[in-house]
């Protein structure tokens, strides 16, 4: 447990001080920030603003997680150094789009189908792994069963290993891809997503210490919970290091990053950010809850959805501009007030979600 605290004041003094120094090296090599014409006036003012920030919140990140296990003299886990992997993963394929967007002072980076085609294989590789090293319980990293709140009866499994194996790729590919581009839509704005993502990783964190002190390991038997229910995840603990880390890198570049922002995460966060969040849900077996705990971002992902149907399909905008907090933006909004209701629904959200995680335990245990 004081590896949790020790992880995530390691990675809030890396974020909180660290983000400054990146801040002058950034300015010195002139790598800032472009925006987009077609985009709100507004943000015009923000030309020039250093981006690639979120390099700062992976190396918080990854050291705070270092640093709780160097003090303690305990190995890190396969399921936090699979985490670790796929959000330093997605954060190279942010980091290539941020640089090719910098150094040709344009506002599209990589190509949609080589941008994919990254994110894929890093995907894959976590995915892959993920089904690897199993405990001495045989649990792994994750499993080929879909989740809510822990592993439900569906299996892909039951259709054969192999198809189970092959299903389950498709099936974390598309939680990657989905999440890590969620958290992309929704930083637009300043602090929006880094404040978002910090409340998520947090009610992960308290998930990753739940499951540890429910885990099962030995009989679950007390006086007052004949058989309480218990969690199969491999490294509940260590998982919470992860999220607290990743809770804490965030707080500290949200003081840097808040308006107005002298920096910005860039592709190199937000990637990296939605990464983290699918790998945590994978591993800590709450995949489909993440969809309640990341709600916000679910919301704007749908706004551009809807937004592009509805142009395809009858030619009319839904709303005056897509993602959701634009067209705010549009309707007169200041950004502050986006950002504070925007972080509000997030919140929201994050108490939904670990309501449902509690409310599944307790009437687990009372059956």
């Amino acid at each position: 447990m004081r590896g949790i605290l020790v992880a995530g004041f390691a990675s809030l003094v890396v974020a909180l001080f660290g983000t400054p120094l990146f801040i002058r090296f950034l300015v010195h090599r002139g790598y800032g920030q472009f925006i987009r014409d077609d985009g709100p006036t507004t943000h015009h003012t923000k030309r020039g603003t250093p981006t690639m920030g979120g390099a700062v919140i992976i190396a918080a990140t990854v050291l705070g997680y270092a640093v709780a296990h160097l003090v303690f003299m305990t190995p890190p886990s396969v399921s936090g150094l699979l985490v670790l992997g796929l959000m330093v993963g997605l954060g190279v394929v942010g980091f290539l789009d941020d640089f090719i967007k910098i150094s040709k002072q344009r506002s599209l980076g990589l190509r949609s189908v080589p941008k994919l085609i990254g994110q894929t294989l890093v995907g894959l590789v976590f995915a892959v792994l993920a089904l690897q090293f199993p405990d001495d319980r045989g649990n792994a990293p994750a499993s080929t069963a879909i989740s809510f709140t822990r592993d439900t009866a569906v299996d892909f499994e039951r259709l054969g290993m192999i198809a189970g194996v092959v299903l389950f790729v498709l099936w974390a590919l598309l939680m990657v891809a989905a999440t890590s581009n969620g958290v992309n839509l929704t930083d637009g704005l300043d602090g929006l997503a880094s404040g978002a993502t910090a409340a998520v990783a947090g009610a992960f964190a308290l998930i990753g210490v739940w499951q540890y002190n429910q885990n099962c390991e030995g009989p679950r038997i007390t006086a007052t919970a004949p058989l309480a229910p218990c969690y199969t995840t491999r490294d509940p603990l260590d998982l919470a290091v992860v999220a607290i880390a990743l809770m804490a890198a965030c707080i500290g570049f949200l003081w840097w990053n808040a308006s107005p922002a002298k920096i910005f995460m860039g592709d190199t966060g937000s990637l990296a950010l939605g990464g983290a969040l699918a790998g945590l849900a994978i591993t800590t077996r709450t995949e489909l809850l993440l969809v309640v705990l990341g709600g916000l971002f679910v919301i704007i992902a749908l706004s551009v959805v809807i937004q592009v149907g509805s142009f395809k399909l009858t030619r009319k905008r839904v709303f005056r501009m897509a993602p959701l907090q634009h067209h705010f933006e549009l309707v007169g909004w200041a950004e502050v007030t986006i950002v504070t209701r925007f972080w509000i629904i997030a919140g929201l959200f994050v108490g939904l979600g670990l309501g449902l995680f509690y409310g599944e335990w307790v009437v687990g245990s009372d059956i």
